[in-house]
């Protein structure tokens, strides 16, 4: 990682400075209403390649490409599924990114090599202003550090990838906190390939019933695919029932969903002190940042209900647990 510091910009007045360098081949960090990501121009296979270089992403680990709005997507691939159409049309712009054939405009690094593309139309004000200033699609992953944890906030972004970055633009914490619902609709049933911030109760409420097929043995056919992903730097554990503070030696961070648990922690962080999963999904990598920060030898977490956005929020820890298995 970088030692240097980006430019660091308002996400309202920064907008043309940060589209201007995204003309140019630059790389700009930019807040969705999911988490922070790391901008290039989509067009642009050598800017993309930044975006590798940066994340030290491996090369078969497709991106995102975001666009400015539903209608730029017949623009930019042609004609689309009719099953691809009505979900942009209902959740779009939203969390839920899908499925598409890659059009030859689009470099394949920006797929790892793969015919199909991911895309979606970000929730977030100024994150669309800053694609439609820019004037071209954006292929953004996370702003972090490969198989890290996910940024939620501007300085997460500093921290995380330092002047690898050019730009930043902070407007303040995400709202969503996890990252898209990934879905490819182009066959007789949708398929999840990504559980996000879009729950798949939601999904299916216009779909009817949809197949989750995560993970992949394979080239992953989409981001966020891998077994251990979403990690901080120390280690996590996932438990299931309570965890007494004495039961291990050394400083220990406790992750609870509602309750603060007995005992003598070192740190404790509580993700929803009401039980709301979405204000637990969006705090999610918030809190773990920070107790991430705190030093200790040990993260904690217990998992959060498995309906809802909570299935997204429990295939995040259980990943990054599996970092350190």
């Amino acid at each position: 990682m970088s030692t240097e510091t980006p430019r660091v910009l308002p996400a309202g007045s920064g907008i043309a400075d940060a589209a201007s360098v995204l003309r140019t081949g630059g790389l700009v960090a930019f807040p969705t209403e999911t988490v922070y990501g790391l901008g290039a121009n989509a067009l642009d296979a050598r800017a993309v390649a930044r975006i590798f270089e940066a994340k030290a992403r491996p090369s078969f680990d497709p991106l995102i490409s975001h666009l400015a709005d539903a209608a730029d997507l017949e623009k930019l691939v042609g004609a689309v599924p009719p099953a691809v159409a009505a979900l942009a049309d209902r959740f779009w712009p939203g969390p839920l990114t899908l499925i598409v054939d890659r059009p030859a405009v689009v470099p394949p690094i920006v797929t790892s090599g793969l015919a199909t593309m991911a895309v979606r139309v970000p929730d977030d004000a100024h994150a669309r202003a800053l694609i439609a200033a820019a004037g071209v699609p954006v292929a953004a992953p996370s702003a972090n550090r490969f198989g890290q944890l996910s940024p939620t906030r501007a300085e997460h972004v500093v921290r995380g990838l330092g002047g690898a970055v050019d730009v930043v633009l902070d407007g303040g914490p995400t709202r969503c906190g996890i990252e898209s619902t990934i879905v490819d609709a182009r066959g007789d049933r949708p398929v999840v390939l990504r559980l996000g911030a879009l729950p798949v109760e939601a999904l299916e409420e216009v779909t009817g019933p949809v197949t989750v097929r995560l993970g992949s043995s394979g080239q992953p056919v989409a981001p966020g695919a891998l077994a251990a992903h979403y990690a901080p730097r120390t280690p996590l554990r996932l438990v299931s029932g309570p965890e007494p503070a004495a039961a291990r030696g050394g400083r220990r961070g406790f992750l609870a969903f509602r309750d603060r648990p007995a005992g003598d922690w070192t740190a404790v962080e509580v993700l929803s002190p009401t039980g709301d999963l979405t204000e637990a999904a969006a705090r999610l990598f918030d809190a773990l940042h920070e107790l991430d920060r705190t030093g200790v030898d040990e993260i904690v977490v217990e998992p959060v209900p498995e309906i809802g956005v909570g299935r997204a929020v429990n295939d995040r820890l259980r990943r990054a647990a599996a970092t350190w298995d």
